[in-house]
């Protein structure tokens, strides 16, 4: 099924018309090339290239401009959101960019969500909004510290992954404060047993001390 593409050139030129207005840049993606099919003129001067350059690049923009190590994180969640096709959510999420590799890292709040479908319904663009978080901004610790637990998330994602359901709630009672003999009477084990949850936790965490722990269990949720 052909896109309508004279529909699409529509919505995007009424984006163009307000885009130099909005704290943002406005960048669309062509979803079944995931190639840029439009970023506002903001967003080409950060990037220091221009429109035909970015369309030009392919699938090889996402590698030159993004800090991969967040992709892992909201790339699956963009692409859940594609194929359930629902009207109205979008996805958030932080990510980093660069010009150069000579750039530092500049940290962007990006809001995800369906732009355009075809005759038949399917999703053929999304559309992405991504606002700079302005480094001399009074809520600039605030957001240092989501920004700093989003990346111990990434870091750790594997250690979380790997313990195993007994130990996330031996983990979960030891962020809480619960000493041995109170895990025991909860989870219905033993001392011992516990004690050996608590060793093994403590290895995969390479936790040296309650704070390692009470940090981690806050960072998945477990308290």
């Amino acid at each position: 099924m052909s896109i309508p593409t004279m529909e699409l050139s529509t919505k995007i030129a009424q984006l163009e018309l307000i885009s130099e207005d909005l704290p943002a840049v406005i960048i669309i993606h062509n979803i079944p090339t995931q190639t840029v099919e439009y970023m506002s003129p903001w967003g080409q001067r950060l990037l220091r290239t221009n429109l035909p350059a970015l369309r030009e690049m392919g699938i090889e923009y996402f590698h030159r401009f993004f800090n991969p190590a967040e992709m892992d994180d909201y790339v699956p969640r963009i692409m859940q959101l594609i194929q359930e096709n629902l009207e109205r959510d979008f996805v958030s999420f932080f990510h980093q960019v660069r010009a150069t590799p000579e750039d530092p890292w500049q940290w962007y709040l990006g809001a995800t969500r369906i732009f355009f479908r075809d005759e038949a319904g399917a999703p053929t663009h999304c559309i992405t909004f991504a606002l700079p978080v302005e480094q001399a901004h009074y809520i600039n610790p605030k957001v240092n510290r989501l920004l700093d637990e989003n990346t111990f998330l990434r870091a750790n994602k594997h250690i979380f992954a790997s313990l195993t359901h007994r130990e996330r709630e031996v983990l979960t009672l030891m962020g809480i404060g619960r000493n041995s003999a109170e895990m025991a009477i909860q989870l219905n084990i033993s001392e011992k047993t516990v004690a050996t949850h608590r060793r093994n936790i403590k290895n995969k965490l390479n936790a040296q001390s309650s704070y390692d722990i009470t940090r981690f269990a806050q960072a998945f949720d477990l308290i």
